[in-house]
């Protein structure tokens, strides 16, 4: 008898899936309008898990995955969800594995040789370890691997399917995704990177599992890309400037595949995808934030969502720590996260005033004590009243939250670092204020200086820029006209007083001690002294400078001087939003990302500086909501309505709305998208921002069409700056890549 074959099937796990799936995930349909996480939810549960039932005697079966897809499965489902689907063990692939000869098992995993290889270990023999598998890929199999399985008749006969999911991303948010390359700066943007395999490497894994997210959402998408600013005859192009190109083009070409492998996968352009890298916005993963889910990653000792809350103890002894999760299914997170942290704490204050009101025991309680009850009050009395517990719980949770952060702002003084921090964004500070910052507020760690410095250097990068000499050696013959004796003050005649001493003390660290000596001038020695920064810090704050690329416009060589210009127009780099006011202090920042999506929608996206891979074709021009069918809006003479803000309080205007009121569309974001117009989905290089998924919430209510932000990770500012300081950049030219 003739053993039965297996087809492949690519990026469905059945047809009757597949054709549902086509219906109604894809945003040039006209059926129900599925979210992102919910869309990817759907195809891991229904269409992967619950597709095996049909052809099983199995009641119950085995789940086995490998280290990139059980995370896959952990940011889309719980484990309840798997356990509907009839799974009733989970398992690691590469651990050793109870034979379960009775059971069928299910493979959810990457299309690599070492993972088929322990497949067909496990399903070989006369003893295999299940009855029968099921077998879903990742992403795409290579020829070779697919050969190989059939060739082992033995396997194959116990193999009930075999597909390509397709599906190789962390839908870390209902609108935001993840490939999984932490270490995509270091990987992509090191000095050796091109005589590194990790280079290509890294651009062909992310560009497929970028295409799997197409491949999910049944979208084929017009591709944009950043291109490379300095390829012209009188400049160097480097590598880092070519990675979005790339990065595209290994896109593009899964796409291609896609078009011709994947069932009902659309022939035309369906949505808009943006590619770009770290370099459009370096002060985005440094700035303090304040609104609630970025100030939690910033300021909180959190293991990714992971919270450790302090709750009473039953029996009165001390607290007990309880570990909670800071995600969407908790209705006060889902309202709060985006809100600003003043209007977080009136928020809080409301809903625990409205709780006491209506609960009789808590009225009573505090009726008898005379004063407001505490939370942890709250907590204890709802022990002994347990329809109350789910409430008061999330509510405490919040409270404790919220004031550990107020804590955190007071005793960093934040507020001050905040606000020098968005003056210099926006122009409203320069060298001078930063210099007697530093110089003289000594209660400010050494941290949030670094964070100063590196929004410092990010808007003034000709300050910080390298020359190949040592010019710090030159210094002796100019260094008389401003130097001062150990210890006593100098006046540059431009009311900056400060001290200095030199020659300065070079940080103990090869790398650090050469990039000060090749500073083409004093001032950030100096910046460097005044913020006491460590040779790890010196680095971060060159290689911020170093994501800008190479200076286009550098001046011929001539002779050396000692400028300090601290009286010239101030270099902010920021605009002011027009037509926003800012409902908080300290809330005028905003992601170069939120400018980039809105010209997207509208098509007017710079033509010299954002190319595109295909142009659309002619049905999609006419389609409602893509970027080609959209109209420019009449010119209106520009006028901002941003204040800044100054003083100990949270300032607030109260009929004005920035986006992220209580009031604003964030309220109606990512909600309802039966009716919006095409998806956006935008892909940064290199670690996107809370701001920045922020931003992609706030325009999807905003522009009426579901945005949509991926990455190469999601990075919180000490992540950032921790991998800025564990990487060197140097130019490499063209010469020595091959297109």
């Amino acid at each position: 008898m003739r053993p039965r074959t297996q087809t492949l099937q690519r990026g469905v796990a059945s047809e009757p899936a597949a054709m549902s799936m086509d219906s109604e995930s894809s945003s040039h349909s006209g059926a129900d309008h599925r979210s992102f996480r919910q869309i990817t939810r759907d195809r891991l549960l229904i269409e992967m898990l619950r597709s095996t039932r049909k052809s099983s005697n199995s009641t119950w079966k085995v789940l086995i995955m490998d280290k990139l897809t059980v995370k896959i499965m952990s940011f889309s489902c719980k484990m309840a969800d798997i356990t509907e689907e009839r799974v009733s063990l989970v398992e690691d692939l590469y651990k050793q594995r109870q034979p379960l000869p009775s059971m069928d098992a299910i493979y959810f995993m990457q299309p690599t040789k070492e993972n088929i290889r322990i497949f067909m270990s496990d399903m070989s023999g006369k003893n295999p370890l299940y009855k029968k598998a099921y077998v879903f890929f990742s992403s795409p199999i290579q020829g070779d691997l697919l050969a190989h399985i059939k060739k082992e008749s033995t396997v194959l006969t116990r193999i009930s399917a075999l597909s390509e999911m397709n599906l190789e991303y962390f839908a870390i948010d209902s609108q935001g995704f993840v490939t999984d390359h932490d270490k995509a700066l270091a990987e992509l943007f090191t000095e050796d990177a091109e005589c590194s395999h990790k280079y290509n490497a890294c651009l062909n894994t992310m560009g497929t599992r970028i295409a799997t997210v197409f491949a999910s959402m049944r979208e084929f998408p017009r591709v944009h890309y950043r291109v490379a600013r300095t390829i012209d005859a009188s400049t160097l192009t480097t590598l880092r400037d070519l990675v979005p190109t790339k990065l595209a083009a290994s896109v593009w070409n899964c796409l291609a595949r896609y078009k011709s492998t994947i069932p009902e996968f659309p022939q035309t352009e369906t949505c808009e995808l943006l590619i770009v890298d770290r370099s459009i916005d370096q002060i985005a993963p440094i700035i303090h934030e304040w609104t609630y889910d970025a100030m939690c990653h910033d300021l909180l000792c959190m293991d990714g969502n992971k919270y450790v809350q302090e709750v009473p103890s039953k029996n009165d002894s001390a607290n007990e720590q309880k570990e909670v999760l800071l995600e969407d299914h908790d209705p006060v997170w889902l309202e709060l996260r985006h809100a600003h942290i003043a209007d977080v704490n009136e928020r809080l204050h409301e809903k625990m005033t409205k709780f006491i009101s209506k609960n009789e025991a808590a009225q009573l309680q505090q009726t008898r004590s005379g004063v407001e009850l505490s939370t942890k009050q709250l907590q204890k009395m709802v022990q002994a009243l347990p329809q109350y517990s789910d409430e008061i719980d999330k509510l405490t949770l919040h409270v404790e939250v919220a004031g550990k952060l107020n804590n955190i702002i007071k005793e960093q003084h934040l507020k001050d670092v905040g606000q020098l921090e968005q003056d210099l964004v926006f122009g409203d500070a320069g060298t001078k204020e930063l210099i007697n910052f530093l110089r003289t507020r000594l209660d400010v760690n050494r941290e949030n200086k670094l964070r100063l410095l590196m929004i410092y250097a990010s808007i003034n990068p000709k300050k910080f820029g390298s020359e190949k000499g040592a010019k710090l050696m030159q210094f002796g013959a100019t260094i008389k006209a401003v130097q001062c004796d150990n210890g006593r003050e100098f006046d540059n005649s431009h009311g900056v007083h400060f001290c200095m001493s030199y020659p300065y003390t070079l940080p103990q660290n090869g790398r650090a001690e050469r990039i000060i000596r090749s500073t083409n001038n004093i001032l950030c020695s100096l910046l460097f002294q005044l913020a006491g920064l460590s040779a790890d810090d010196i680095i971060a704050v060159n290689n911020m400078h170093c994501l800008h690329g190479p200076d286009t416009k550098k001046s011929s060589v001539g002779s050396f001087t000692l400028k300090f210009d601290l009286h010239k127009e101030k270099p902010g780099i920021r605009k002011e939003r027009i037509g926003e006011e800012s409902t908080w202090m300290l809330s005028r920042f905003y992601p170069i990302l939120e400018n980039l999506i809105e010209k997207l929608s509208k098509g007017e996206l710079p033509k010299d500086e954002y190319h595109c891979m295909n142009d659309p074709s002619p049905s999609f021009r006419g389609i409602p909501g893509s970027t080609s069918a959209q109209t420019s809006p009449a010119n209106q003479p520009a006028q901002s309505m941003r204040s800044r803000r100054i003083g100990g309080t949270w300032a607030r205007h109260r009929n004005s709305d920035d986006g992220y009121s209580s009031d604003s569309v964030l309220k109606h974001a990512s909600s309802d998208f039966r009716k919006l117009g095409q998806r956006l989905f935008i892909f940064v290089i290199g670690g996107a921002t809370r701001s920045e998924l922020r931003a992609a919430h706030k325009l999807s209510g905003k522009l009426k069409r579901e945005i949509i932000l991926g990455s190469s990770s999601l990075d919180d500012p000490l992540q950032f700056i921790t991998k800025l300081k564990m990487f060197s950049i140097e130019e490499l030219s063209l010469d020595d890549l091959q297109i």
